[in-house]
């Protein structure tokens, strides 16, 4: 199945092989770290798997079957990581600091979509914004802004 949504990707998101591969793997670690948020409470909730899905349809323009054909290979990945590291540090190289804040405030919102933040949810967003260097402050911000978006 892994075969299958690589050459997925390989047909119908790629140009050039390099930039391809490149922002192939940037697509999948920032759906991976958006998926173990979707997890991360120990059940997956439909709320928060529509909330990943929307901000990875968001963040990179997908269609909704490009959109969850991306999700499945990054729950894959996320299966196979050792930690999270790989991740960050392709998001470190590649984006920018709004870009990563976006990232935050995507992973708040998940973990706010189904009305309910618990302490896991809270640590992995801390990690995930110390890894990819987004000042505490902003990472409040973002918090504030994610949980009065929330449902209630």
């Amino acid at each position: 199945m892994l075969s299958a949504i690589r050459e997925f990707f390989d047909k119908h998101l790629g140009t050039a092989a390099a930039q391809e591969d490149e922002g192939q793997r940037i697509r999948i670690a920032t759906a991976a770290l958006l998926t173990e948020m979707a997890r991360m409470d120990g059940e997956v909730e439909e709320a928060e798997r529509a909330a990943a899905l929307s901000a990875v349809r968001e963040k990179f323009a997908l269609t909704q079957d490009e959109a969850a054909t991306l999700i499945a290979l990054a729950e894959e990945e996320v299966r196979q990581a050792p930690d999270y590291f790989q991740f960050t540090s392709l998001i470190n190289k590649q984006f920018t600091p709004e870009q990563k804040v976006r990232v935050i405030e995507h992973m708040w919102a998940i973990a706010y979509a189904d009305a309910e933040l618990t302490r896991y949810e809270e640590h992995l967003v801390r990690k995930i914004a110390d890894l990819l260097y987004v000042p505490n402050a902003t990472v409040v911000a973002a918090k504030i802004k994610a949980r009065d978006g929330a449902p209630r």
